[in-house]
């Protein structure tokens, strides 16, 4: 098969039906549509598969995540332990000084946060969601990272009483921000 017939797709609880037509050998097990649909209900949840001639030929794996943290920040840890509650496998480098990592991977100085994060081509700063790093994976815009800037109540890791609202910015090498998702 041509690679023009093979389409990769991030599925939602709309998708299931998808799963009624699998190749040999791509999940360890049959696929239950009741337990398929409860997954992806959830939003947090998110199952990456490649489809050809609409047969799931392949399941995607979430790349590892690479995060640039100073060693007593709590947040970051509760940011790390939410990404891979979110199903990606993480890597932490401890760091007494986040500078030079920012600026080697061209985030602004508008958009900085209390961590640093690699995953695939991209930068990921501060506490942002697992699904706008997912639809940043899956819809690859022609962007350096995304971004929470600063430290917003609410945001993942940064769990508390009184949520702020807050934008997960994009950025591009040359330092321009544009809103990529909005909580």
């Amino acid at each position: 098969m041509s690679q023009s017939q093979i389409a990769v797709r991030l599925l939602s609880a709309d998708d299931a039906s998808v799963f009624d037509h699998i190749a040999e050998d791509v999940f360890d097990d049959p696929v239950r549509m009741d337990l398929a649909v409860e997954f992806l209900n959830d939003s947090r949840h998110h199952i990456a598969v490649a489809l050809a001639g609409g047969v799931v030929a392949a399941q995607a794996k979430l790349p590892t995540v690479l995060v640039y943290k100073t060693p007593t920040c709590g947040c970051c840890t509760k940011w790390v332990e939410h990404m891979q509650a979110a199903g990606f496998k993480v890597e932490t480098q401890h760091r007494d000084d986040l500078t030079p990592i920012r600026q080697a991977n061209k985030v602004p100085p508008t958009a900085t946060s209390c961590h640093t994060a690699l995953v695939g081509s991209y930068v990921v700063e501060g506490h942002v969601p697992a699904a706008d790093v997912k639809r940043l994976l899956a819809e690859k815009p022609n962007v350096k990272g995304i971004a929470v800037p600063g430290m917003p109540i609410g945001s993942p890791g940064m769990e508390g009483p009184a949520p702020q609202k807050y934008n997960t910015l994009a950025f591009t090498e040359d330092g321009k921000t544009t809103v990529f998702a909005k909580h």
